[in-house]
């Protein structure tokens, strides 16, 4: 799918938040996908139900008549393809259709953006996402710096951000989060630019 293609893509179908599901990595930089989903069940008033048929816990929001399920897998992040891919079977969702929350070390503290498709840029979740089901898909990439040298890497993104890391993190899901509406009304051209004019 091309740059051009995207205003004619599906609607969102599932919203995936990349994250461990450990309490003692619960605020590490890994799990800011855990943290934006927050934000749909807080907006929404609604609860994660644990299905371990589909190693996932979800639930189901509506959005202007258009049904979305909110997922967050169980296994270790490293590991979440085989659950979303799961899911998507059995609830026939395009991965078109999908859109995964998740750290990126590529994108400064504060910063998120849209992106269809492409690698995984040594994201290892979203490496065995495309593992999975390939690489056509929906991402919302939050920015959680780079520490400098690629052998500090593991330990930057299993480790918790500084308290003004944190606060420059949170502004940047809630500020993104205003406009969530145009993201799941389809109008994915339109929430970019609102991105990349913050």
């Amino acid at each position: 799918m091309s740059n051009n293609d995207k205003g004619s893509s599906p609607k969102i179908k599932l919203i995936v938040g990349l994250g461990n599901p450990e309490k003692n990595l619960l605020k590490t930089r890994h799990n800011v996908g855990y943290w934006y989903l927050d934000k749909f069940l807080e907006k929404y008033n609604v609860t994660l139900s644990e299905d371990k048929k589909l190693s996932s816990f979800f639930c189901k929001i509506d959005h202007n008549e258009n049904q979305i399920f909110l997922v967050k897998p169980t296994f270790f992040i490293n590991d979440s393809g085989k659950s979303i891919s799961s899911f998507l079977k059995y609830y026939k969702i395009t991965p078109e259709s999908m859109l995964v929350i998740h750290d990126d070390i590529d994108l400064e503290v504060g910063e998120v953006k849209l992106k269809f498709g492409g690698g995984h840029g040594g994201h290892n979740g979203l490496r065995d996402i495309i593992n999975h089901m390939g690489k056509d898909y929906w991402r919302l990439r939050v920015g959680v710096g780079h520490p400098g040298r690629k052998e500090l890497v593991h330990n930057h993104v299993l480790s918790n951000p500084s308290k003004d890391e944190e606060l420059e993190i949170n502004i940047s899901i809630n500020e993104s989060f205003e406009n969530i509406n145009i993201l799941l009304d389809g109008e994915y051209e339109k929430y970019t630019k609102i991105l990349h004019t913050r």
